[in-house]
Formats: C-alpha cells, structure tokens, sequence
C-alpha cells in the first residue's frame, strides 16, 4: 500500500525572515526530505531517518566546534 499524504513541510529554524538561503524540512512514509524554500518545486534531497540524524548530528557538532 503506497502513502499519499504529502509531507507536511516545515522551515528550518536556522533559516532567517530575510528569504536568504532557507530550506524546508518535510516528513514522508519512511525518509526525510529537504528542499529549498525559494524554489519549491525544484529538487527534493531524500534522507533515511538514520542518514538525516547523522547528518543533522554532524551540523550541530560543526557548529559548536
């Protein structure tokens, strides 16, 4: 059975009120996806779950270092 519910996007909490270099966050059936608030119908990145805490776990890491 294939979900078609769409993501519910959401704006990254980094992203600022100036429309600069935002991104959105959306849930689907079983990935995390990515995309880019200023051109929404462009390209979607695609994350597992995992793959999305690694990487989300790594940005934080950078940033306090």
């Amino acid at each position: 059975m294939e979900d078609n519910i769409g993501p519910r996007w959401r704006k990254a909490s980094y992203s600022g009120n100036g429309g600069g270099d935002c991104v959105e966050v959306g849930n689907a059936a079983r990935v995390v996806l990515v995309r880019d608030t200023v051109n929404r119908d462009g390209a979607v990145i695609e994350f597992t779950p995992d793959a999305w805490r690694t990487f989300a776990r790594a940005i934080k890491h950078s940033e306090a270092g």
